[in-house]
């Protein structure tokens, strides 16, 4: 069977990202291993390096987890918290050595520096990534990591965590030395310290055990608990948990310097933060480093806490600043993580659930078996060809392994033990869709089965959920649970039914769990998106292979939901001039344009249009001007911004004709500053790009 083309993996690789990005980071509900999502990481990251063409500005690799949960408030870093890459055997970590002499080579540092500049290693906690902000020494909040730009406001949950200083310098406990590694001195006017919450082994132990006691679910793992315990609306859930911090850097930092990190752990010692001493070490070659990675690895076990791996960091503060970023990550420091733990167990069944345009994924249901002390139960196994691959069969002994989180990765069947029972039949995908008892098709040039019936129930279920959700129609409150129960209850069967849901106002407030308050909240996010973009509207429809790219791609294109509609309509002929039209916009092709025509040719998808056209009121895509002073340019924004939104702010630049990108480079042509505008202005100046200010921008801009 051909592979998919790369464009089609690329595209299928960001959604799974996205994806489980949300599961993680948002929703503390992770469904795959971190083994098993750096391998998807590490795929599209090689798939984009060798396709430049596919290029995305939003994509996956070039942002940090995911945005924040709207239950929260909103802080906005100038410093974005940066994400990791990732090493995962010794070779691996000689190769980031070798990177980083070679960048500062071609930079022009000389060799002594090189060898005098060293590392220093962290144990990687296995925890929540804040922020804490101090002003004038004092407490002012703290957030969640989110996107890395855009966090969660926790600042009531965190002051509840006694690690947490509400005042720096903090007078250290009575009895309680400092460490000779502490350094003393005042304290900045401002500062923002980085670390991690989280949970210790016992502790963890012990609040499951009382949960359980009470009737409630177990959290799957020190990292969940700790993340749901900050992530609570109530702070006094948060100080009726044991949770602890440690710091391991800084954000922003103003009146106070540092030459090298070991320099920068020692003043915020010195202040009164937690600083895992024991857990560090300063390396002088990469030999030291990797002495450090095995000697942690044999006794990460015996740690009060959990751990997934180490950091490594160039020391020095200069070559930091020489070697920057690039995309998502520095290119000074790298996660070096060690191998998951396995363990035998046997699969009692392998079911199938079906996606949102219908693609069936069977899942591997396992005999209970403990992993790192967490029980896991269930494995995704993709699809056919990765069950043909590996030979699994219900059955069978299998290897699972997991590296931090539920549910595990398949590994190998153990067929050898299979012969001792007799033979089993390999599994094969159902010739008909478990939900609706369609027809189930194999994918052309893809790996994928997917259900045929246009009316699937498990199809339409999971396409509410979509179209709900933040980055589509961005109804909050109205989660994936939610969407379940009223289709269970027969309120809600279609899109077009949300809208309707105010018919059923004082159903749904007498619902266990429900109450006025909490309807009027829901109707009236319900009634806040009655009128929405093109691209939004287009992207929550859930056609197979539009993203959010794409969805931009086609309003901009064709302006209005009825010229898009009317060309969509003719499109469905393959010999039509509107398919060809489809077919030639840069970055749709002839796979994309098949599942967008094919979206139009079931007459139930055409009946969900008609449906919600009638609810809900779809803006048109303005044209660009034609004289505008930025039309082709390439604009990016940074900074608070007075007079609009910064989101404002880039639509406006997109009706005008220029692109925005979100960071600064040589073919940028112009950026436009804000309060607060942080390392995107200086990295402008460096590279000699123009700077508007907000009312320049505005002049130029004619708004």
């Amino acid at each position: 069977m051909p592979h998919p083309s790369p464009k089609r993996r690329i595209e299928e690789l960001r959604r799974l990202i996205r994806y489980h990005n949300d599961r993680y980071y948002r929703e503390d509900a992770p469904e795959i291993t971190d083994a098993e999502y750096d391998a998807l990481f590490r795929e599209l990251q090689k798939l984009e390096e060798a396709h430049p063409e596919a290029f995305d500005p939003d994509s996956p690799t070039r942002r940090v987890g995911a945005e924040p949960v709207e239950a929260f408030g909103t802080v906005v870093r100038n410093v974005p918290m940066l994400s990791l890459q990732n090493a995962f055997a010794e070779g691996e970590l000689r190769e980031f050595d070798a990177r980083v002499r070679r960048f500062l080579r071609g930079k022009g540092v000389s060799e002594s520096a090189l060898s005098g500049a060293g590392y220093v290693c962290e144990v990687k906690i296995d925890g929540l990534a804040v922020e804490l902000t101090y002003e004038e020494g004092r407490y002012a909040g703290g957030a969640t990591r989110g996107d890395g730009v855009r966090g969660e406001d926790v600042s009531a949950n965190l002051r509840t965590i006694t690690d947490v200083p509400l005042a720096v310098p903090r007078k250290p406990s009575p009895g309680v030395r400092p460490s000779p590694h502490a350094i003393g001195g005042d304290p900045p006017l401002l500062l923002d310290v980085r670390g991690e919450i989280y949970m210790t082994k016992d502790d963890f132990l012990a609040m499951n055990r009382g949960r359980e006691r009470k009737g409630e679910s177990a959290f799957a793992n020190p990292r969940n608990a700790a993340a749901g315990s900050v992530r609570q609306l109530d702070p006094r859930v948060t100080a009726s948990r044991r949770l602890h911090l440690w710091v391991y850097g800084t954000g922003r930092i103003e009146g106070t310097s540092f030459s090298s990190h070991w320099e920068e752990l020692g003043l915020l010692s010195g202040w009164g933060f937690p600083v895992n001493w024991e857990g560090s070490r300063k390396c002088k070659t990469i030999e030291e480093v990797l002495e450090f990675y095995r000697d942690v690895e044999g006794k990460k076990e015996a740690l009060p806490f959990e751990i997934d791996g180490i950091v490594v960091k160039v020391n020095d503060r200069a070559l930091q600043e020489e070697l920057g970023e690039i995309s998502r990550s520095p290119r000074w420091a790298i996660a070096a993580k060690y191998s998951p733990d396995r363990a035998e167990t046997t699969v009692l069944d392998i079911v199938v659930s079906v996606g949102r345009t219908g693609t069936l994924t069977p899942v591997a249901v396992l005999a209970p078996v403990a992993v790192r002390g967490v029980t896991v139960q269930r494995a995704t196994l993709h699809n056919q060809d990765l069950i043909d691959e590996k030979d699994i069969r219900v059955g069978d002994r299998v290897v699972v392994q997991r590296a931090g989180e539920v549910i595990p990765e398949v590994v190998e069947s153990l067929s050898a033990k299979r012969k001792e029972r007799g033979r089993r039949e390999p599994f094969r995908m159902p010739a008909r869709c478990p939900i609706c008892s369609s027809p189930v098709e194999r994918v052309p040039g893809e790996a994928a089965h997917r259900c045929t019936g246009p009316g699937c129930v498990g199809k339409r279920k999971e396409l509410l959920r979509h179209f709900v959700s933040k980055d589509a129609m961005d109804i909050e409150g109205m989660g994936g649970k939610h969407v379940e129960e009223f289709w269970a209850d027969g309120l809600i069967k279609g899109p077009g039914d949300i809208f309707r849901l105010h018919k059923h106002a004082d159903e749904i407030s007498e619902r266990e769990g429900w109450g006025e308050q909490s309807t009027r909240k829901l109707l009236a996010a319900i009634e806040s998106r009655r009128t929405v973009g093109l691209d939004r509207f287009i992207y929550a429809l859930g056609i197979h292979q539009v993203g959010q790219a794409t969805a931009k791609l086609l309003a901009r294109h064709y302006g209005s939901l009825k010229r898009w509609r009317q060309a969509m309509e003719q499109a469905r002929k393959h010999d039509s001039d509107a398919y060809r039209n489809l077919d030639a916009i840069e970055g749709i092709g002839a796979s994309m344009a098949d599942d967008i025509a094919g979206f139009f040719a079931e007459p139930h998808n055409r009946k969900i249009l008609d449906d919600l056209e009638n609810e809900v009121t779809v803006t048109s895509v303005t044209a660009p001007t034609a004289k505008s002073a930025i039309s082709g340019k390439t604009m990016v924004f940074t900074g608070t911004l007075e007079t609009m939104t910064r989101e404002e702010a880039k639509a406006r630049a997109e009706q005008l004709g220029a692109k925005v990108a979100g960071s600064v480079s040589k073919n940028t042509d112009y950026l436009v500053v804000g309060e607060d505008p942080g390392s995107k202005a200086k990295k402008a100046k460096e590279l000699g790009v123009p700077v508007l200010n907000e009312k320049e921008w505005i002049a130029l801009s004619g708004r």
